[in-house]
């Protein structure tokens, strides 16, 4: 089975195992980070019915916990990935609160906007073509919120797993092939999931 990342559902969950592994100043960034996301998403829900926060908690776990992740600007990057598609906050206003590069990084995993006359499959599959040419670290953002959304894949109606599943094998796969832990991690739910291959 899968190793699934779903320990830490609130700030205080994560505080001790963060502060076991990473620096105090690492650690006040993400829990900066953290409220600054839980004020932006407000009271957003997860679609099987949780609070947003623990999305990314989750993604944050597999960043530290699983994939051994460390750099900073990542990890901030992963807690704030959606600020900026689901919510009225601005990549200037990362950029501002966070630095230029965490906003740069979060703006790569920001789907565009879908624009009237546009087909939103067609747009959202050109926004995961484009994450093949992504800088490293954010591929590894992507990563971590993707493991997170599909880690529990079993959850949601059948249809939906098997799109986001197919979705998942053609786009997200391919970026893991360059991270080791992902790519295991990736190699082991897909034999769960072989189901749908």
């Amino acid at each position: 089975m899968t190793e699934v990342f779903t320990s830490w559902k609130s700030w205080q969950d994560a505080v001790r195992p963060l502060a076991a592994a990473l620096p105090e100043e690492t650690v006040e960034a993400l829990e900066g980070a953290v409220a600054f996301a839980v004020r932006q998403h407000g009271d957003q829900r997860r679609p099987t019915g949780v609070p947003y926060v623990e999305h990314l908690l989750e993604a944050l776990e597999i960043a530290v916990i699983g994939a051994q992740m460390r750099d900073p600007d990542v990890l901030v990057a992963i807690v704030l990935h959606d600020v900026v598609e689901d919510t009225p906050c601005t990549r200037a206003e990362i950029a501002e609160r966070f630095g230029e590069h965490v906003a740069e990084l979060v703006a790569w995993v920001t789907k565009p906007g879908v624009a009237p006359g546009q087909d939103k499959a067609a747009v959202k599959a050109a926004y995961l073509r484009a994450l093949a040419g992504a800088p490293e670290q954010a591929v590894l953002v992507k990563l971590a919120d993707r493991v997170s959304n599909v880690q529990e894949l079993h959850r949601m109606p059948v249809e939906f797993q098997r799109r986001y599943h197919r979705e998942t094998v053609a786009h997200v796969v391919p970026l893991a092939a360059a991270s080791p832990w992902f790519a295991r991690w990736f190699a082991e739910w897909r034999d769960d999931y072989r189901a749908f291959e």
